[in-house]
């Protein structure tokens, strides 16, 4: 392994080895950087081969591959900042030669080296780094200039794929049409810098992850060749073939792929917004409120607590009741909830949507002693007061309750740039076959995850199974095809019942029972102390893994000829 040292952090070398990997490690290295592309060369291991490696070795691996003569774009700069700002020691990177590894770290330091500190470096290795003075990328100049600015959206241009939303299905259904199909122009439009995986924030509320752990760069998790567009969409013509953005420029496509998620409608209960995050209204459904549960459960020793769900649709149905059972078995392994009276007003006409599911939730609810209100709105919060009003028996009832805790789920809407596009049904969601995942009129739109308007549960064990299908039908499409794979409305929901056990709920449209394991390995009509480890230990890491395009245990079927 011939090595050419940039910096005391950053070194590069051609095309490395499994065994130059574990080399690596030896020699203090911390994280690998691959910008060489997949099948570049007959014999060049793989990416997942070398990331397999370098995890096994203890490093940390990203892949930010772009073409030989290219320069790197605005989203491979952006990634490369990531990696060299997160990781704890050295980064070796390599190519095919080493050259577009170091020009990736030269183009990253624009700003924070002096350009003639640059350009020596690159005068001492023998690589020429002046294209990051003549003709840099423009995120390099705007990402200094104005960080919250829509790098590379300038009006006109093309992509053969956008995709709206970088959460779990974007990122998912990207990843895998560019490991399919490498060479396609594929955008992202996400305002965000930061990707939450949102499963977690029920165990951060139970005081088993830490908010931290549910969050990551979103740099980090942009799929190689792709391009991330970091603003937010004013409007779809869906007529045109066009998207435009805050900045007014356009994004036209050949085939648009909607992941664009919920909007949490915190106004939609008078007083609630004021009242979050004091007073002791909270919420799992927020990065920066689930830690302040899991801190009035610790402090709540007696008085009143109640739990409410919004009328569907929402994301992740259970949840709601997820928060009740944690915080009720933390209470009882404390030996106070005999002295706090436990509410739940859901809604909803029964506990859960799916009755093979009902009995052993409702064994808990017993247990626990909470009072049950299906049929019951929360329509307004008193902060100052502490009270919570409800409407109940249709909206004839009006109930006024006292509470020390309230945990609230707010009512959840489609985006409004979706429901105003001529796009969505008439719950504001996306017109999709709820097979397909294809738009009902125009036959080059997508839409997978919780904007899409269909029946399954919107989880993100929905978008693991969404995603390979839209990738593949999408691909079908760009060829003039018809799509060739179906979705069949599966969705998972780890209703944790208490800290140690999970009723793992599992099903497709209808309702249909749809588990991943054999009854007997995995009964998930009852709580089990295998589901937990699942929720706890297994799917995170599928999560973050997924976003990658690694379809584990997702095998789409074809269409019924």
């Amino acid at each position: 392994m011939n090595l050419r040292t940039l910096t005391d952090r950053y070194s590069v070398a051609a095309q490395l080895t499994t065994d130059d990997i574990a080399e690596a490690a030896r020699n203090g290295f911390r994280a690998i950087v691959c910008t060489r592309p997949e099948g570049e060369q007959a014999g060049q291991p793989s990416a997942a081969e070398m990331e397999k490696a370098a995890i096994a070795a203890g490093m940390t691996f990203e892949a930010i591959p772009f073409q030989s003569g290219m320069l790197p774009s605005v989203t491979d700069i952006e990634r490369m900042k990531v990696v060299l700002g997160g990781v704890d020691g050295p980064v070796l990177g390599y190519c095919r030669s080493g050259n577009r590894a170091a020009m990736l770290w030269a183009f990253a330091q624009v700003g924070v080296m002096p350009e003639s500190e640059i350009l020596a470096v690159g005068r001492r290795i023998g690589i020429d780094f002046s294209p990051v003075s003549v003709a840099p990328p423009e995120s390099v100049a705007a990402a200094d200039k104005a960080p919250d600015a829509a790098p590379g959206s300038a009006p006109g241009r093309r992509f053969d794929v956008v995709v709206i939303g970088g959460g779990a299905g974007g990122l998912s259904a990207a990843a895998g049409l560019l490991r399919r199909r490498p060479g396609l122009s594929v955008a992202i439009v996400e305002p965000s810098s930061d990707h939450f995986y949102q499963p977690g924030w029920t165990l951060v509320g139970g005081g088993v992850f830490t908010a931290k752990q549910t969050c990551r760069a979103e740099a980090r998790l942009i799929p190689g060749g792709a391009e991330w567009i970091r603003t937010r969409v004013e409007r779809i013509l869906p007529d045109e073939n066009r998207v435009v953005v805050a900045d007014g420029g356009a994004l036209s496509y050949s085939v648009l792929i909607v992941a664009a998620g919920i909007v949490l409608n915190w106004g939609g209960i008078p007083g609630l917004e004021e009242a979050l995050g004091r007073n002791g209204v909270t919420s799992n459904y927020r990065y920066d409120l689930a830690p302040y549960t899991w801190q009035l459960v610790q402090g709540l020793s007696r008085g009143t607590a109640l739990f409410t769900q919004p009328p569907m649709p929402i994301k992740c149905a259970g949840a709601p009741q997820k928060a009740l059972y944690l915080s009720c078995d933390e209470w009882r392994r404390r030996g106070v909830l005999d002295s706090i009276s436990v509410g739940f007003d859901t809604c909803t006409p029964a506990l859960f949507g799916v009755p093979a599911f009902v009995p052993a939730l409702m064994n808990y609810i017993r247990d626990y002693g909470v009072d049950l209100h299906l049929g019951s709105r929360l329509v307004a919060v008193d902060g100052a007061r502490r009270v919570a009003t409800f409407e109940r028996e249709g909206g004839a009832v009006k109930v006024e309750r006292e509470y020390d805790m309230l945990h609230v789920v707010p009512p959840q809407v489609a985006p409004a740039f979706v429901r105003d596009s001529g796009i969505a049904d008439d719950s504001g969601f996306v017109a999709v076959n709820p097979a397909t995942l294809q738009h009902n009129t125009y036959k080059n739109i997508y839409a997978l995850g919780d904007i899409a308007g269909t029946g399954n549960a919107k989880t993100a064990a929905a978008a693991r199974k969404q995603a390979p299908v839209v990738a593949l039908n999408v691909l079908a499409t760009l060829a003039g095809k018809n799509p060739v794979y179906a979705y069949d409305g599966y969705g998972g929901c780890p209703l944790t019942v208490e800290r140690g056990k999970i009723v793992l709920a599992e099903f497709g449209y209808g309702g249909k029972l749809m588990p991943t394991l054999p009854k007997w390995i995995l009964d998930g009509t009852k709580p089990t102390r295998l589901a937990w480890f699942l929720k706890k230990d297994v799917m995170p890491r599928l999560y973050w893994e997924m976003l990658k395009g690694h379809e584990f245990m997702v095998k789409p079927e074809k269409l019924a000829s």
